[in-house]
């Protein structure tokens, strides 16, 4: 053989140890985005003179883990929630003040938006990058499911980050696992989501009063009670915010923190729940 034929062959080889690794992970991304598209139905966002409305909607989630930032649906804002080893972790807060420092020199308002455990959202994107490890979910506000009005449309995005080269051999199931530490499927799914999304049902009637019963607020009558929260001694503020959402209140003095909310206070030493009163 030839030394031009051997480099010749040594080149192909080398083209085809690079080539098809990228293929496969491009192949395994495609397969775990498809199946998981079809367990989460995105919705459809359209706009007119009289602002946002939902044109189809998508499957409706309730959020498990609180603390995901949100933005209005029109602010161009790329804030990202994390989600790794069981943990929420929202933008950092000097970006979030530096933001709105920026906004604010242009005369506009930067308003974010805590999404709290319960609430619900419908998915916007669905993203599998094989080659970050990551999957991408964008979410925005369900506001009839939320009895919010007027409506606000907060959007969000949260990258579930898997350990480094697991996603290339991921199964949608086992993604989908994952992603249900943060996001369930609700049972407003077939029920309550199917109105306009803009404070009324379907048929004309206003300020949020559902279908069946007329009573505002009201999610129908066999909607499950929530889980009770449960705060025990040795959480973090980042537990205890995942758990109860923003407290109404915050106060430090050394060492020692306490988050207030609407019936309780909680007492942090040294970054953990020493007392709830």
């Amino acid at each position: 053989m030839s030394h031009k034929s051997h480099q010749l062959i040594s080149g192909i080889v080398l083209a085809a140890a690079t080539i098809f690794p990228v293929a496969l992970a491009s192949g395994q991304a495609t397969t775990v985005q498809d199946e998981l598209m079809k367990t989460y139905k995105l919705v459809k966002i359209g706009s007119d003179t009289g602002g946002y409305s939902v044109v189809e909607e998508g499957t409706v989630l309730a959020i498990q883990k609180g603390g995901i930032l949100a933005v209005p649906y029109d602010d161009k804002t790329d804030f990202k929630t994390k989600y790794q080893d069981g943990q929420i972790h929202g933008p950092g807060g000097l970006s979030v003040m530096g933001r709105k420092s920026i906004m604010g020199k242009f005369g506009k308002e930067q308003t974010t938006h805590l999404f709290a455990k319960g609430d619900k959202v419908y998915p916007t994107k669905i993203d599998v990058n094989v080659a970050k490890d990551t999957v991408t979910m964008g979410i925005v506000a369900c506001d009839t499911c939320n009895s919010t009005d007027p409506p606000t449309y907060n959007k969000a995005e949260v990258v579930f980050e898997f350990p480094k080269g697991s996603l290339a051999s991921a199964t949608a199931p086992s993604v989908q696992k994952i992603i249900m530490q943060v996001f369930t499927v609700s049972k407003d799914d077939s029920k309550d989501a199917k109105k306009d999304d803009k404070g009324g049902d379907k048929g004309g009637d206003k300020g949020g009063q559902q279908a069946g019963g007329g009573d505002q607020g009201q999610q129908g009558g066999d909607a499950p009670a929530a889980d009770p929260v449960s705060i025990e001694k040795g959480m973090t503020p980042d537990d205890v915010v995942a758990a109860m959402g923003q407290p109404e209140k915050k106060v430090t003095l050394g060492t020692k923190q306490i988050y207030y909310y609407k019936d309780m206070k909680v007492i942090f030493i040294n970054g953990k729940v020493s007392d709830v009163q």
